[in-house]
């Protein structure tokens, strides 16, 4: 029996650890699982069994991949209403770094921008191309 990739988690360079985590459980709706050291260098957070970690770095060395490649996100999330999650965002106060829209590759989407510079994507297929 070949095994199984059971889940993954992407993990984001950051300046501060706690503010960043307390950033996404406040905007985005992570509930942040353990903080790890004392003081936090390291967190888990998630959302409906998705994951994020985040690992204190020095801010010198933070490069959100948009600065290297426009209009590249750093964490894409496909998700079952693009535009509820978009509204909840919005009540929230998270930070919208491009609105709702839909890209010719079949996707409704939209962008936040975290206090680390990085952005997140958040996608709903709504026409499959079945050539």
């Amino acid at each position: 029996m070949t095994a199984k990739i059971i889940s993954s988690a992407s993990i984001l360079l950051v300046k501060d650890v706690v503010r960043s985590a307390e950033w996404y459980r406040d905007k985005c709706g992570f509930k942040i699982d353990k903080y790890y050291s004392e003081p936090p260098s390291f967190v888990i957070l998630n959302r409906d069994g998705y994951y994020l970690m985040f690992a204190k770095c020095d801010p010198e060395k933070i490069v959100p991949n948009w600065k290297s490649v426009p209009a590249t996100s750093n964490v894409y999330f496909w998700v079952d209403d693009v535009e509820a999650i978009y509204k909840e965002f919005l009540s929230s106060g998270a930070t919208i770094d491009y609105e709702l829209c839909i890209q010719p590759y079949g996707v409704k989407e939209f962008g936040i921008n975290d206090p680390d510079g990085y952005d997140i994507a958040f996608g709903q297929v709504i026409n499959v191309n079945t050539h």
